[in-house]
């Protein structure tokens, strides 16, 4: 297929996912495959889940765009299944990107300084707020001048409780850094960031675009660390692929949101808000237990078969957001094609790691069966590179 008409922005695989059900995708060539991707972290309940499914096409038959110049009850509906009784306000996005941008519009508005910090290796968007709080060169690199006021600290890093200070409106942080390599928070040290933003008046924000919707086995993975963030994102796994994102803020912070100081068109579409219902739900106690055990299974496989391998230097994440990180001989490229031909998707991370993020409702067997193809597909490769560098 030609495709000099679009820009080249993406290197793509040479083939095209046309089709899927359960946790299985077929391409143009009629070859089916395992997902370990689930659309970067998005189909957490696979494809064509029924209730969703049913959910989308009753609202497609009665409105699929209205503005929010008027009442939405199913905005109203989403906002207060994701808040569950909290003392807290939704704004509706398009992207994660946009509700980043939200939480980074609305931290300098409320509190009227302009600095923040983020951490390196970090992921928060593309567009220019978001983008200046990424702490990656690569995503900023031909775009300067950024937004000013953006700090940066390593993660993990007892020496950047220090940079938090009276002068910072917000803190921005993932507590499972995905882009960035799957590598998650030190209980600990989470919680001394969120005390030294409690003492200096400053606002926690916690990115759950990749990580929450029950990918680590909580509803939002700052919820296993015992967090209290002031304001939250989520957006990939919360419509199960149809376009949203979410800015979540303590209640306290409205003021600072009134009416005109924000807003997007498609925002809190009704096609996405019927998704997005129905996934939350799902994302019941007794689903997010499910997942906790399946993934309790993939970290002792994890562990006992795939973090042994010559060609693998470490196995970071946590509940069903992985990355093995592979020795700088193996580019990770080279493994997910020759996983293609196993019929295996997966995915790529910063510093050399693939990164497996499976459907939610993937069983114990698929889950066992694609570590089972990963690791031999390692070891088929390790043949071609020297051992431990």
């Amino acid at each position: 297929m030609n495709e000099s008409v679009l820009f080249p922005t993406y290197q793509r695989f040479p083939f095209a996912i046309e089709s899927g059900q359960g946790v299985h995708l077929t391409d143009n060539h009629g070859q089916t495959y395992l997902d370990f991707t689930a659309g970067i972290g998005v189909c957490n309940f696979g494809y064509q889940d029924a209730a969703i499914q049913a959910a989308v096409s009753d609202q497609l038959t009665k409105i699929w765009h209205t503005s929010n110049l008027y009442e939405n009850q199913l905005q109203t509906a989403v906002a207060t299944l994701l808040v569950q009784g909290e003392d807290r306000c939704v704004f509706f996005a398009n992207s994660g990107t946009e509700a980043n941008e939200a939480a980074l519009k609305l931290a300098r508005k409320y509190t009227g300084k302009r600095d923040i910090l983020a951490f390196n290796h970090s992921f928060h968007g593309r567009t220019y707020g978001a983008m200046s709080m990424t702490g990656n060169p690569h995503i900023q690199a031909g775009y300067a001048p950024l937004v000013p006021g953006m700090h940066f600290a390593d993660y993990n890093d007892p020496a950047a409780i220090a940079q938090i200070t009276p002068d910072l409106a917000a803190v921005i942080l993932e507590v499972v850094q995905g882009e960035g390599g799957v590598f998650a928070g030190d209980p600990d040290w989470l919680q001394a960031v969120q005390q030294a933003c409690h003492d200096n008046g400053v606002l926690l924000m916690i990115d759950e675009v990749q990580s929450g919707i029950g990918r680590t086995g909580y509803r939002l993975a700052f919820e296993g660390y015992g967090l209290d963030p002031d304001i939250y994102t989520v957006a990939k796994g919360l419509a199960n692929g149809i376009p949203v994102g979410a800015m979540v803020g303590k209640k306290a912070l409205a003021s600072a949101f009134g009416p005109g100081s924000h807003g997007s068109t498609f925002a809190g579409n009704p096609l996405a808000m019927a998704a997005a219902k129905a996934v939350l739900q799902q994302l019941t106690p007794d689903f997010l237990a499910t997942v906790q055990a399946k993934a309790a299974n993939v970290w002792t496989t994890l562990q006992a078969e795939t973090a042994p391998l010559p060609v693998v230097t470490q196995v970071t994440g946590k509940g069903l957001m992985i990355g093995i990180h592979l020795q700088a001989s193996l580019p990770v490229l080279k493994v997910i094609t020759a996983l293609h031909a196993e019929k295996l998707l997966t995915l790529s991370a910063g510093d050399n790691t693939l990164r497996l993020l499976p459907p939610l409702v993937m069983t114990d067997a698929d889950l066992q069966a694609g570590l089972a193809t990963i690791k031999q597909v390692l070891v088929q490769l390790s043949t071609e590179v020297p051992a431990h560098e």
